[in-house]
C-alpha cells in the first residue's frame, strides 16, 4: 500500500526505547489501515519532493496570458483548471453545516474551493473539496503545467520550446 504523507511528529520514548512517528495524510484512510494495527509491519519512506519554483511560476506567467487574451481574471482561471485538473474528496456533510465548512476549506488558500451535489444522504450534501495547488505532488503538478501549456497553444498564446516545457516538466516528475 502507498500512501501520501506528511512526517509531522518524531519523537523518542526512553522508557520503551522507541522511536515514534506521525504521519498526515489527506482524506479518511482510517479504514485501508484499520487491518494494519497493532501488526508489526515494514515501511519504506521517501521523499516524494515538492514541485519547483520555476514550474510554479511558468504556470502563473501563463495563467496571466490566458488572463490577458479571454478578459478572464487569472485567479479564476487557476480555480477553473483546480477544478478540472486537481485533487479532491467528496465529504457528505449536514446541510446546516456546509457553509461553515466551505467558509473554513477556503481559508487553506485561492485554490481551495468547494463545490456541491446532492447526496442520497437525508439532510446531506455532498460537497467535492478541491485541494489548493500548495500540496500538489510532482506528478499532479505536471498534469496541471501540461493543460495550461495545451490551453494556451490553443489559444494562440506563445509558450516556451517543447524542449524546455519537457525539462520543465521532467523536474516535476
Amino acid at each position: 500500500m502507498k500512501i501520501d504523507s506528511k512526517l509531522v511528529n518524531i519523537s523518542y520514548d526512553f522508557a520503551q526505547k522507541r522511536t515514534k512517528f506521525e504521519f498526515n495524510s489527506y482524506g479518511d484512510i482510517t479504514s485501508s489501515l484499520e487491518e494494519f494495527l497493532n501488526k508489526n509491519v515494514a515501511l519504506e519512506i521517501k521523499s516524494q519532493g515538492k514541485r519547483t519554483t520555476t514550474a510554479n511560476s511558468y504556470c502563473w506567467v501563463l495563467l496571466g496570458e490566458l488572463q490577458e487574451k479571454l478578459g478572464i481574471p487569472k485567479e479564476e482561471i487557476y480555480r477553473e483548471y483546480v477544478r478540472h485538473c486537481g485533487i479532491y474528496e467528496v465529504v457528505p456533510i449536514k446541510n446546516e453545516a456546509v457553509s461553515k465548512f466551505t467558509e473554513s476549506w477556503q481559508k487553506n488558500g485561492l485554490g481551495w474551493i468547494t463545490d456541491t451535489v446532492d447526496s442520497k444522504l437525508d439532510g446531506y450534501t455532498n460537497v467535492i473539496a478541491y485541494y489548493g495547488t500548495s500540496v500538489y505532488n510532482k506528478r499532479e503538478m505536471a498534469v496541471l503545467l501540461s493543460q495550461i501549456v495545451d490551453d494556451c497553444v490553443e489559444q494562440g498564446i506563445p509558450t516556451k520550446k517543447k524542449e524546455d516545457i519537457d525539462s520543465l516538466l521532467e523536474e516535476l516528475k
